[in-house]
């Protein structure tokens, strides 16, 4: 692998953490203040606990992106609320994917309409993140989920990938996207050097209902973890540099799933750039 596309693809990262009670400490301990950090919301706590941990770890130092998903809103006044909350903490980058809040708690069903009321309000945030599918949504096409990126494009500033374990689907993926004039840049998703041990207690601990529905849409991942060999970043890495470096690729950096698995993800990315010299 060309060392020299790693190191700029493993330098422009962000973590993407669990609002747990443990996270806090974890980011202080072992996250550069030059690294993003992404904050998930779960349909089962709600919005508060990714507003609390957001508004924390702005408070030390950290550039935050809480994850503000659109079934989790109740109408355009909860959100001018949330926007308010996190412009006085300073946050000025939010992700708004739909979320799985099932039912929603108020009026939004996907995220295009709290996209609209966001630049209604005059575009609150410097930087706003849509979600992207290189494997197929579990209930929606793919050529819709390409056309829900052609329609948010004016009013989101990046798209995240979902994770993506089949290196000749992110290649098919980016290329389908930027022939359907989809320009934004793309931060690719990617789980990092995660146990599935620990993937599974921490997928118990995020609460029973929330666990189940994490292990029903993400029971290919726990496959993979388990493979012989075991789940290897870099390898992945190493099978799409070409791709995820082209310049018509339009990759901006990685979105690194920690699992909150902060330090060893940490670890991991420090010791690879010393191997390469960065």
């Amino acid at each position: 692998m060309g060392a020299a596309g790693l190191r700029v693809l493993l330098h422009s990262v962000r973590y993407e953490v669990l609002p747990a009670k443990a996270t806090e400490d974890k980011v202080l301990a072992h996250v550069p203040r030059d690294v993003v950090v992404t904050v998930t919301a779960s349909p089962v706590k709600g919005l508060e606990p990714t507003l609390d941990l957001a508004g924390r770890l702005a408070g030390h130092g950290y550039r935050v992106v809480p994850h503000v998903p659109a079934r989790l809103l109740r109408d355009d006044g909860h959100v001018k609320e949330v926007v308010d909350r996190l412009r006085e903490v300073g946050v000025d980058d939010v992700f708004v994917p739909a979320g799985d809040a099932d039912p929603p708690a108020g009026t939004y069903e996907g995220a295009l309409p709290v996209l609209r009321q966001l630049s209604e309000l005059g575009r609150p945030f410097a930087r706003v993140g849509v979600t992207g599918y290189p494997e197929s949504h579990p209930l929606i096409h793919d050529d819709v989920t390409i056309q829900a990126m052609w329609d948010k494009r004016e009013h989101a500033t990046y798209i995240v990938s979902n994770l993506c374990f089949d290196p000749r689907v992110l290649g098919e993926w980016i290329a389908r996207i930027r022939r359907r004039d989809v320009t934004l840049p793309v931060y690719v998703g990617v789980a990092g050097p995660v146990q599935r041990a620990k993937l599974l207690a921490m997928a118990t601990k995020i609460g029973v209902g929330e666990s189940t529905r994490f292990l029903t849409k993400h029971a290919s991942w726990f496959v993979r973890f388990a493979a012989p060999g075991g789940y290897a970043p870099e390898r992945l890495l190493s099978r799409t540099e070409e791709v995820l470096t082209a310049p018509s690729a339009g990759v901006a950096g990685l979105h690194l799933f920690t699992f909150n698995q902060i330090a060893e993800t940490e670890r991991w990315r420090r010791a690879l750039l010393d191997r390469l010299g960065g």
